[in-house]
């Protein structure tokens, strides 16, 4: 007996610390992407132009030895910095990655363990790495810029999501998994497309390509040129710091990006109303309901106001606080406590596009 309850209270301490460091992963991560995106508003993307390190170095040099790696690109020493921090911070959460790979290890056997959760996040960290290798290496090409955005999110909400799969495991729950419908499917869906949209906005150097609002550039339908705005082939030059699209192709993007929002927006409030009865994802809704409204409204200011770097900066909070509030209502949608099962089966077994 003795033997029993010591091995229960080292397991209790080794998911205690599993959870802990799956929500800093998930805290963190938010820090990395901020810190991402001032890294491009700032123009510091390529700040240094080799990778791992800046100018040969773990560090950023001075002139003299940046000049002798690589002559052709004047060291900017701010904008090298931003650079670096960025990657330190993201080597940090690589770590953090690592660190729940080996602590968790010997719970893999363990019934109801988020092994293969873990083993995902670790692949998906590993795979972000190498889109900002080649953030740096293929020049801010549009693609992987906007790839290496969207694989933050990613690598965000398989921490926070393995933290809240931590905590049910830890309360030693039953885990249930109640079926998601179409709407769901389709709100999830228009998310990831949205998230993609802003990234190639960003990406493209769009955000201002549009102005006005809810007009664009005085006119309800400006003129377009899609082929040319969504050409996903195209070369780059020398780099593509500051953009080459040409003035119709920016405002379809922008364009696009406003239809998106808008399709998403829509999704979101019936996904609300549906699921509304039911007191206990109520709240998780009201927090959506909140994400969405503060990020709409962080993007029509953006575009009022010339797109600050403040601003900005905030509107890439709002769509990670838009991210962290969906995960919180598909998580109660989707893995109820067993008090709540009849009411998950009753949502499943009434499917449809009403019902999540």
């Amino acid at each position: 007996m003795k033997a029993e309850a010591t091995a229960a209270v080292a397991l209790s301490k080794r998911v205690t610390l599993l959870r802990t460091l799956s929500l800093c992963g998930a805290l963190f991560s938010v820090v990395v992407i901020l810190a991402g995106t001032w890294t491009r508003l700032l123009d510091a993307g390529l700040g240094c132009p080799d990778w791992p390190g800046c100018y040969g170095a773990i560090v950023v040099p001075n002139a003299e030895v940046a000049s002798q790696h690589a002559s052709g690109v004047p060291l900017e020493a701010s904008k090298a910095w931003m650079e670096m921090i960025h990657r330190y911070l993201a080597t940090t959460l690589g770590l953090l990655g690592l660190a729940l790979v080996v602590i968790g290890w010997k719970l893999r056997h363990q019934h109801n363990f988020p092994w293969r959760l873990i083993v995902m996040l670790f692949a998906a960290l590993m795979i972000q790495g190498a889109f900002g290798a080649y953030t740096v290496t293929l020049k801010l090409w549009p693609q992987v810029v906007t790839l290496h955005l969207l694989g933050g999110i990613c690598v965000l909400t398989l921490f926070f999501w393995l933290h809240l799969r931590l905590r049910r495991f830890h309360q030693q729950r039953r885990l249930v998994s109640a079926p998601m419908g179409r709407l769901w499917w389709l709100a999830a869906l228009l998310l990831v497309t949205q998230l993609a949209l802003g990234g190639w906005t960003t990406s493209n150097y769009a955000g201002l390509a549009c102005q006005g609002f809810p007009t664009c550039n005085a006119q309800w339908w400006p003129e377009t040129d899609w082929g040319e705005g969504f050409h996903l082939t195209q070369t780059v030059g020398p780099n593509y710091l500051y953009g080459q699209l040409h003035v119709e192709a920016r405002s379809t993007i922008h364009l696009a990006h406003r239809l998106g929002a808008g399709a998403l927006a829509i999704a979101l409030m019936v996904l609300v109303v549906c699921h509304w009865r039911y007191a206990g994802v109520r709240p998780w809704l009201v927090s959506l309901t909140a994400a969405l409204m503060l990020q709409v409204a962080l993007g029509i200011a953006n575009v009022l106001l010339w797109l600050p770097l403040g601003l900005a900066l905030l509107h890439t909070a709002g769509a990670v606080l838009l991210v962290f509030a969906f995960s919180l209502v598909s998580w109660k949608l989707r893995h109820p406590l067993v008090a709540n099962v009849r009411v998950a089966q009753s949502l499943g077994k009434r499917g449809g596009w009403l019902h999540a």
